[in-house]
Formats: structure tokens, C-alpha cells, sequence
């Protein structure tokens, strides 16, 4: 069992590592663009720390358990909100007020309003696949745009921060954020790697011990896999929330779970087309819309997410995980 237990623990520091030099990468860009950072963690931050959905979810649809697939990116969309935006509050608070952050909110309930809508038209098609790409491809562009548009009102301004709430942080108030642009970008990188596989030897370390504990697969799945997947989520937000860029943090959540809904799974159904378990149609999607709502609330309440919410957030995912299988949810 030794093996195991470093796999977990090497797993963990690697993602911590990774997940604050991405954060550091990623603000140094920002700073030398002129980016917004909350479009630096709707993008860049967001589709990096989404590598370990892509991975186990491409996987499982070519080995012929696309329904998998779809558990993966709905519980992680879930874990992603309750955890993620959980417990990094128990640690620094998590300003839910960037400008944009509204806007980008409904585009995830929107966009997770659609997918519920294909998913209950089981299988998700090809078809479906290739709109969820060019919904992809609208947010994308839609990120550029506000990139343009941040440049154009900042010409000749000091700072890039848009002064929201406690995300007013300087830059170069923030230890460690590269001065050259050639390292912020190898910073980004080097996370972007790191990031995914230390999810993975966590995730095997992890499940090997639940396994030799006598835990089934089935818990493996819903907690291990599904927690484990959004552990770069986790891991960047945290870094983010203590390093005062809350928009890193609040974008990094919204990005990844608009990313999972139509590139993890635009990709997944044009590769096959997807059976959803009815498990997922009677719960797990409903649970994951709730979440999506709440991200909404809090962006358009203009919330600072601190301990005691963190509290809550946290405890309302332990409530998800046993209601899953006190009424037998689990795929």
C-alpha cells in the first residue's frame, strides 16, 4: 500500500504546485495583455484545469461507456460549484462581483439548460455534439470580445483590475507573477501539465486505496473519480482566492463548467453518440442546474463567498453525495 499512498500524496502536492503556477502564469498574461482576469479565468485557466474531464470522458466513450462519460461531467459540473467554490472560501474569501461575472453566469445556465433539454432527447447525437462545438465556439468568441472591448476602455490606464469588491489587488502586489512574457506563458503551460496529472495520480492513489479499504466502485465513482476530476478546479481556485484574484477563481468555475457541457461533450457525442442513465435524467442534472442558479445568484447579488458560506457550500455537497445514494442515483 505504500505505493499507493505516494501516488495520493505526490498526486497532491503536484496539483498544488501546478495550480499555483497557472494561477501566477495566467495573471502575468493578463497583466502584460491587458486581459480581464476573469476572461483569463474563462479561458486559459478554465479549459486546462477541464484536461482530467476530457481525458476520462473521451475514454470511457471509446471504450463504450459513454453514459460514464456524461455522470463525469455532470458531478464534476456539480463538484466544481459546492467544493471548489466551498472550501477555498474556508481558507480566503472569493469575490463573486467582477464585472462580466453576471453575464458569463447566465451563459452557464443557459448553456446547461440546453444540454438538459438534448439529454432528455437521449441519446445525445452527433448532431447535438456539433451544436454544443458551435456553442463553444460563440463563448470563445464572445471572450475575445471582451478583451477588445476591456483594452479600448483601459488605453492609458495604471492597472488592469476593474476594482470589484476585494478583487482590487494590484498585480505587482502578487509574489511570484512573472515579469517576462515568454515565462508567464511557460508558467501556463507548465500547469496546464502538471495539472491533469497530478489529478491522475491522485485519483489512482486514491481509488486503489478505496479499494483495498473495501469501498465499491460505485462510491469510487461518485466521490474519488467525480472530486478527484475537479481537484485542478479545486487547487487553481484556491491559489486564486489567497493570492487576492478572486475573478481568476469565480471565472475558473464558470469557464470549466461551460467547458465540460460543449467541448467535453460535443466532443465525446460526435466521437459516439451518448446514452444518458436515467439516474443522471432524474437527479444528477437537476442537482448540476440548482448549482448553476446559484452561481447566478451569487454573481448578481454581487456575493463575497467567506467561511461561514463556505461552510454551507461544502455541507450542501456531502447532502448531494448522500441523497445520491440513500436513493439509489448512483450509475
Amino acid at each position: 500500500m505504500l505505493i499507493e499512498y505516494v501516488s495520493l500524496i505526490g498526486g497532491l502536492v503536484v496539483l498544488i504546485v501546478a495550480g499555483d503556477v497557472l494561477v501566477r502564469g495566467s495573471v502575468g498574461i493578463a497583466e502584460k495583455l491587458g486581459i480581464p482576469t476573469l476572461v483569463i479565468g474563462l479561458t486559459i485557466v478554465a479549459f486546462g484545469t477541464s484536461a482530467p474531464e476530457l481525458v476520462i470522458s473521451l475514454g470511457a466513450a471509446l471504450n463504450g461507456l459513454p453514459g460514464f462519460a456524461v455522470g463525469n461531467v455532470v458531478r464534476s459540473n456539480i463538484a466544481n460549484v459546492l467544493a471548489v467554490l466551498g472550501l477555498p472560501a474556508l481558507f480566503a474569501a472569493t469575490a463573486c462581483c467582477e464585472n462580466g461575472a453576471t453575464r458569463n453566469a447566465i451563459v452557464m445556465v443557459a448553456v446547461t439548460g440546453i444540454f438538459i433539454g438534448m439529454a432528455f432527447h437521449s441519446p445525445i447525437s452527433r448532431l447535438d455534439g456539433g451544436i454544443l462545438l458551435l456553442l463553444l465556439g460563440v463563448f470563445l468568441w464572445d471572450s475575445v470580445r471582451a478583451t477588445r472591448k476591456h483594452r479600448a476602455q483601459n488605453v492609458g490606464a495604471a492597472a488592469v483590475d476593474s476594482g470589484c469588491c476585494d478583487d482590487d489587488t494590484p498585480f505587482e502586489e502578487v509574489e511570484g507573477v512573472p515579469d517576462s512574457p515568454a515565462l508567464a506563458i511557460l508558467f501556463v503551460v507548465l500547469g496546464m501539465i502538471g495539472l491533469p496529472l497530478g489529478a491522475h495520480f491522485t485519483i489512482e492513489g486514491a481509488s486503489a486505496l478505496a479499494r483495498n479499504w473495501g469501498v465499491s466502485d460505485a462510491v469510487i465513482g461518485l466521490t474519488v473519480v467525480a472530486l478527484g476530476t475537479s481537484l485542478p478546479e479545486l487547487m487553481t481556485s484556491l491559489m486564486a482566492a489567497i493570492r487576492g484574484h478572486a475573478a481568476v477563481a469565480l471565472g475558473n468555475v464558470i469557464g470549466s463548467n461551460v467547458f465540460n457541457l460543449v467541448a467535453i461533450m460535443g466532443i465525446t457525442a460526435v466521437v459516439i453518440p451518448v446514452d444518458v442513465p436515467a439516474a443522471v435524467l432524474k437527479f444528477d442534472l437537476w442537482a448540476m442546474l440548482a448549482c448553476a442558479l446559484l452561481v447566478l445568484a451569487f454573481s448578481a447579488m454581487r456575493v463575497t463567498i467567506r467561511w461561514p458560506s463556505g461552510i454551507i457550500l461544502c455541507a450542501l455537497y456531502g447532502a448531494y453525495i448522500f441523497l445520491a445514494f440513500q436513493f439509489g442515483k448512483v450509475t
